[in-house]
């Protein structure tokens, strides 16, 4: 009798700390920069009791890859910041994406135009949604393919380089050089390109030329605010390699 309560009590324990195992555990992100330049990645946890690493901000240069780990249940952005001058206090700012300093700090986005890579993390077996999204802008390109999960786990991203395609009134400007390419919501701010006031729900905001220019370039991501259909993907326990600047699926 003690013995098989003496086993009992075994199996619980290592299933506890098995449990504790994967909640430590969680998503892995690995971010890998195949840009020809250096990239500053910012994380901006959407659930702010739980941030993770990458909040902090960090330098990822030309070639370089870096790992993070989320907890189920988290949701929140990734987007590369380029341009970026800072001092060894790590004030200072960024051509694109910038978000006030080195360390963005809980809360603060990505200044538009800038790529975005989204997720929300179920854990339990259950699906995550993530997906690439243009909405707020680009600045570079960015790819997510997730990694030994199940379900359809589709590869989400923007292969192309629209600051080359971009039209000139969407075009942001250093120098000569077009270093992001605004949305058409950030340009004209008008309820048409924003889906705000009587253009706020599905059926009365409508793809228009800006989005479906994105949308040919970049048919996996999100061009404008509903476009959910084609743009969310969904896989369950799996982690993920987001690329930017990546040169293929």
């Amino acid at each position: 009798m003690a013995t098989t309560l003496r086993q009992s009590l075994l199996l619980i324990t290592a299933a506890f700390f098995l449990a504790m195992e994967g909640i430590v555990q969680g998503a892995v992100f690995r971010l890998v920069n195949q840009c020809n330049h250096p990239v500053w990645p910012g994380v901006l946890s959407g659930n702010a009791a739980v941030t993770i690493g990458g909040d902090e901000g960090f330098l990822l240069p030309q070639g370089a890859s870096a790992s993070l780990t989320a907890p189920p249940g988290w949701s929140g952005r990734f987007w590369a910041r380029t341009g970026c001058i800072f001092d060894d206090a790590g004030n200072g700012r960024c051509t694109t994406g910038d978000c006030g300093s080195l360390k963005c700090g809980a809360g603060a986005g990505g200044a538009p135009p800038v790529t975005l890579a989204e997720f929300t993390l179920q854990g339990s077996g259950g699906k995550d949604f993530y997906d690439v999204s243009l909405v707020d802008g680009y600045n570079v390109g960015v790819g997510v393919k997730a990694t030994g999960g199940t379900g359809d786990c589709q590869y989400a991203g923007c292969l192309a380089d629209l600051n080359q395609s971009c039209p000139s009134e969407l075009q942001v400007l250093e120098g000569s050089a077009v270093v992001a390419c605004k949305s058409a919501c950030a340009a004209f701010d008008t309820p048409q390109y924003c889906c705000t006031g009587p253009n706020s729900s599905p059926s009365t905001c409508s793809p228009t030329m800006y989005s479906q220019m994105f949308k040919t370039a970049c048919p996996t991501a999100y061009s404008y605010a509903y476009d959910d259909a084609s743009s969310t993907c969904t896989c369950t326990a799996t982690d993920y390699v987001i690329t930017f600047c990546p040169s293929g699926p």
